[in-house]
């Protein structure tokens, strides 16, 4: 399920059932998909989907989250949802996303932007 999904990092860190499950469900419900709790990957949209992929990256608080082209296989709406998303944790929870996107939109709206060519990072 969503919920167990979300768990499983902190459940590998030690922490107990119960807190993984109290921490999982805070997170759930902050994404706005507790009532998608108990519902298994085939009855969530691509877009539920990558918010619990993104619920199950902070239940263990990182101060960093490394992010591969999270909105790739995502329409337009639910990617503009994720990107703000994005933004809305690093200003309510002070995370830090560090985001490998082609987006050119989505990299043009982020704080900073570095670019590679060919392997090599661009001089600005």
């Amino acid at each position: 399920t969503a919920l167990e999904n979300v768990m499983i990092p902190a459940l590998i860190a030690g922490v107990s059932s119960k807190e993984a499950n109290d921490r999982a469900m805070k997170i759930l419900d902050f994404m706005g998909l507790v009532d998608r709790a108990s519902h298994k990957p085939n009855e969530l949209s691509g877009g539920e989907k990558q918010r619990v992929a993104v619920a199950r990256a902070l239940i263990n608080d990182p101060a960093v989250i490394l992010a591969d082209e999270p909105s790739g296989s995502l329409d337009t709406h639910n990617k503009e949802d994720l990107h703000q998303l994005f933004f809305d944790l690093r200003d309510r929870l002070g995370q830090t996303f560090v985001i490998v996107t082609h987006d050119e939109g989505l990299a043009k709206i982020t704080d900073r932007t570095v670019h590679m060519v060919d392997g090599m990072i661009k001089k600005y």
